[in-house]
């Protein structure tokens, strides 16, 4: 995945879980609504200007923005889940709580 779609995937999730309308944070950039729906789907990049605007309107540093972890693929998060056991086997009864309860 590019950049661009990774930028807008994030900027949609901050949006969604704000539970902000794309209608109501274009309004706020100044920018169509179709503008914005091109940005969240990675078709368009926004401008640096625009981006200071949704970090703004959705109350997060522009940093956060490019934050894309939580996109690994799932072999990218089994690998790092079993680097995290296996440099940690003190505290596998910890870590299988914690996944317990998530479940």
């Amino acid at each position: 995945m590019n950049i661009k779609k990774k930028l807008g995937l994030k900027i949609k999730e901050i949006r969604k879980f704000k539970k902000y309308t794309q209608e109501f944070v274009a309004e706020k950039m100044g920018i169509e609504t179709k503008s914005l729906s091109n940005i969240e789907r990675g078709l368009f990049y926004p401008t640096a200007e625009n981006l200071e605007k949704i970090s703004k309107i959705l109350e997060v540093q522009p940093c956060e923005l490019f934050d894309f972890e939580h996109h690994k693929s799932d072999e990218e998060l089994k690998i790092e889940i079993l680097k995290i056991i296996e440099e940690n086997p003190d505290k596998i009864k910890q870590i299988y709580k914690t996944l317990n309860a998530i479940l």
